[in-house]
């Protein structure tokens, strides 16, 4: 297998638009969920809104939040 020196320099060589496939490809592969990470965020999400429609949660204006976040 080649090192990741000769790979890069292998790809720095490469026209432009082939450079973002071959980044494109390299960030796909490393997209994987996690199933068990999946499942965990859907029992939160189910939990927050069902507690939204037991008034146990107030909504937020969307707005509102980022203006809190904006640097």
């Amino acid at each position: 297998m080649e090192s990741v020196e000769e790979l890069a320099k292998k790809a720095i060589v490469l026209d432009p638009q082939e450079r973002v496939r071959l980044v494109e490809a390299i960030l796909h592969s490393l997209d994987k969920p996690d199933p068990e990470i999946e499942k965990k965020w859907v029992a939160e999400s189910e939990a927050r809104y069902d507690a939204f429609k037991r008034g146990e949660l107030q909504a937020e204006d969307w707005d509102d939040i980022r203006k809190r976040y904006e640097r």
